[in-house]
């Protein structure tokens, strides 16, 4: 049975979720605090009270699209078995993940924003990608350990990479085909999977 959550806590939860939404859609440079706190139905008072600052609102929301994703690849990989790994491209380069920028994956959206912030987020995204990356691995057969890990960043830097292409493009006829090339090479890379017991 799920608890209750507090007041508190409930307000918390959708001051993140609001600020998740905004750095994704806008970038950090492009909203402030005045914003999230007005999308999240709050006043400015109540965001800093629970967050300090921009910076501890924008460090929650990595965390916590990250944790996202930490969550949902065990979810492909149990569903899907041997052809989890095309599910993962097939969602992740799909038209409604590439026209989602608000809800999209964090990986995609945040990470530029966490190049450019402090050492100690980017040692917590460290970690969060790590996870990922070893969660990916857990699904991919083969070769030695360090291989399928290898394997793992490759799969996730194209799908990245590529998700920002197509979103950056004008014509959805050239996005389309840039997503279906960029699935295609990032089964390719990530080799034969394998069932996660």
């Amino acid at each position: 049975m799920q608890q209750k959550l507090s007041k508190r806590e409930e307000t918390r939860k959708r001051m993140l979720a609001a600020a998740g939404r905004s750095f994704r859609s806008y970038g950090y440079a492009g909203i402030g605090v005045d914003g999230i706190a007005k999308e999240a139905g709050v006043t400015s008072g109540a965001f800093y009270a629970h967050f300090g600052s921009k910076d501890g609102a924008f460090s929650s929301a990595v965390v916590e699209g990250l944790d996202e994703v930490i969550e949902g690849v065990p979810h492909f990989q149990l569903k899907h078995g041997v052809e989890w790994v095309q599910a993962f491209a097939d969602y992740y380069l799909g038209q409604p993940h590439r026209e989602d920028l608000a809800c999209g994956c964090a990986m995609t959206t945040l990470t530029p924003e966490v190049a450019r912030s402090n050492e100690g987020l980017q040692k917590l995204y460290e970690q969060k990608m790590t996870k990922i990356a070893m969660l990916i691995a857990e699904g991919l057969s083969g070769a030695t350990e360090d291989n399928r890990i290898a394997r793992a960043w490759a799969m996730l830097a194209v799908l990245i990479g590529g998700l920002n292409i197509t979103r950056a493009m004008d014509s959805p006829a050239l996005a389309q085909n840039i997503a279906e090339a960029v699935k295609v090479a990032a089964v390719k890379t990530a080799g034969q999977a394998q069932v996660v017991v």
